[in-house]
């Protein structure tokens, strides 16, 4: 096997390029590494060879020019004979259903790692279900017709709209190894980017990274829960989550602001790989079962709360001709994804319903082919906001705190804005001349967040 000191000065692939492997590969470099990225996609290498990644992410771009010296981008595997660390950062796909494609990304590393030489140390990143590290192992080996590669696991930490900063400087990083030499290795690679490693076993690695998202999305649903009744009873979500996280036991950091449901995929796939687990081992997955369902069914609130207080249409289509303002379309700020945003799934309802819809993004500059001619793409949040009846905020961006409470107010038509994960509380909610609506505002109470 390779010396460590061979190791520092050879390159580091990294294989899959789009948001995590982006990432990776950009912040690789900063740290001083060569770095060789390898994605099968043609038009995904040739856009980041004219400094163009696949997806938004704020500095990302400027990082991948300011170290291009440092980085090759090829679809040839071929030059990842040169590494003796490879890095396996595709992103999992899922279906509309929350379902993993596990098999696209274990197919295409297992060919994409044919070229690595022997003793290589490969680290998966990829969010896949426990166990597929050891399930590559084998697929190398009887490959190579050799087990002579290394693997570890490194669960991704990607945080979009923040992924430089949360690879840069880690609150921990969880680290799966095999064996002492892998932990020294892995320990030199990763300390510039945390102090604070977490060692343990592979699987257990692969695991943390379920229970760590399945753990956030029942926080998730709990406080959405919680927040439907709070509106019932008169009391506020807000104030309930800032009870909850003044708990030590909890803490401020908890995801436990009442809002919209989860989505993007990522929490959700989590969920899907233990209850499959489950299953195969004939084990009972009531709590993750009910999480599943809770989010399912609290993605509707905005729907209710528009029908609900605006709803006094035709029969069958009661939102027929209300005129409704979107501000944001991407599933979270700081990104332009627009594939499994509750934005976009509201764009289709609404317009369904016979609603006239017109909506803003910041970075978002084309709609998905099957919204084109029933929403219109507004180029500013108050152009989208004339004559609305009703405004609802979708994606916190932060450029909608700027827009002047006054000028919304004479651009509206209406004067109900429904946000729901009260995002623009402090610019809006006080506002006499409009009914200010969040997940868990007291009914009755439409003024004030």
């Amino acid at each position: 096997m390779p010396a460590l000191d061979a190791n520092k000065s050879a390159p580091i692939g990294v294989v899959g390029l789009w948001h995590l492997g982006c990432v990776t590969a950009a912040c690789l470099a900063d740290a001083g590494h060569s770095v060789l990225a390898i994605d099968p996609d043609r038009i995904v290498v040739e856009g980041l060879l004219a400094g163009r990644p696949p997806v938004h992410e704020p500095g990302l771009s400027e990082l991948l020019v300011e170290h291009a010296a440092r980085m090759r981008f090829s679809t040839d595997p071929a030059l990842l004979a040169e590494a003796s660390r490879v890095w396996i950062t595709f992103d999992t796909p899922v279906d509309d259903d929350d379902n993993a494609d596990v098999e696209w990304v274990m197919a295409r590393s297992e060919e994409l790692l044919a070229p690595l030489r022997c003793g290589a140390l490969v680290i998966v990143s990829s969010q896949l279900p426990v166990g597929s590290v050891e399930s590559l192992r084998a697929r190398c080996a009887a490959r190579r017709g050799d087990d002579d590669l290394r693997f570890a696991c490194v669960p991704e930490n990607l945080r979009l709209g923040s992924a430089l900063d949360a690879f840069h400087a880690a609150d921990r990083i969880v680290v799966g190894v095999r064996s002492e030499e892998d932990r020294e290795e892995l320990a030199e690679l990763l300390a510039p980017f945390c102090e604070h490693l977490e060692w343990m076993r592979v699987e257990s690695a692969e695991m943390t990274k379920h229970a760590l998202n399945s753990f956030l999305a029942t926080e998730v649903v709990f406080i959405n829960e919680l927040a439907s009744i709070c509106e019932s009873v008169g009391a506020d979500a807000g104030e309930v989550s800032r009870g909850l996280k003044s708990e030590r036991r909890i803490g401020p950091r908890a995801y436990l602001g009442p809002g919209e449901s989860f989505a993007g995929g990522t929490l959700a796939r989590d969920i899907g790989f233990l209850r499959g687990l489950a299953a195969r081992h004939g084990l009972p997955d009531h709590l993750l079962a009910g999480v599943a369902e809770g989010n399912a069914a609290h993605r509707n609130w905005t729907r209710r709360k528009l029908l609900e207080l605006l709803g006094g249409g035709e029969e069958g289509r009661p939102l027929a001709g209300v005129s409704v303002a979107i501000w944001g379309l991407t599933y979270k700020p700081g990104t332009d994804t627009l594939r499994r945003s509750g934005a976009i799934e509201l764009c289709r309802w609404l317009a369904g319903a016979g609603a006239l819809v017109r909506a803003h993004d910041p970075v978002v500059s084309a709609l998905p082919a099957d919204l084109l001619g029933k929403i219109e793409l507004c180029s500013t949040a108050l152009e989208a906001a004339g004559g609305a009846d009703v405004l609802v905020v979708c994606t916190a961006w932060p450029d909608y705190r700027e827009v002047a409470g006054e000028a919304l107010c004479s651009a509206l038509k209406g004067t109900l804005v429904i946000d729901p994960a009260g995002a623009l509380v402090d610019s809006l909610g006080a506002l006499a001349q409009l009914s200010y609506v969040r997940v868990g505002t007291p009914s009755g109470e439409l003024r004030r967040g």
